[in-house]
């Protein structure tokens, strides 16, 4: 199960009419620990940013699964209500997760989060779908 941190890295970005802005954005990475996850960030942003920047917090995150799509270019947070029923008490019993979706509109997010879904038995409902201001996920790089 992958460890999904939240990363924001602080630098100077240069603006569309010259000047330069500091602006603080934030990244998900996945990683086992609070040092990886600030190593893999300065890591994968090193190449793009050019001039010093630094990685102003690093914060744990409950997302539980992310449905990729490579057409899309934001990010989606899916609040999903699950409904178990307890074999003994016959009681229904609801618990949420927290689910990050790839898409280029509120839509498609929506369509892909259905697609993600489609072989799962469980019963669910969807509570909330909202935009969050990532700019990019970087998954676990897989060493051969």
């Amino acid at each position: 199960m992958a460890n999904w941190f939240e990363c924001k890295v602080r630098y100077d970005k240069l603006q569309e009419n010259g000047a330069a802005k500091k602006v603080t954005e934030p990244y998900l990475v996945d990683a086992l620990s609070f040092t990886e996850a600030e190593a893999r960030i300065t890591e994968e942003q090193t190449p793009f940013i050019s001039g010093e920047f630094s990685v102003s917090a690093v914060k744990r995150t409950k997302i539980a699964e992310i449905f990729f799509d490579d057409a899309g270019d934001r990010w989606f947070l899916v609040k999903v209500g699950f409904i178990t029923i307890d074999e003994k008490t016959a009681v229904e019993k609801r618990s949420t997760s927290l689910i990050l979706v790839q898409a280029n509109n509120f839509k498609e997010a929506y369509d892909n989060f259905i697609k993600g879904m489609a072989g799962t038995m469980a019963d669910y409902e969807i509570v909330s779908i909202s935009e969050t201001p990532l700019m990019d996920v970087y998954k676990m790089k897989v060493v051969d």
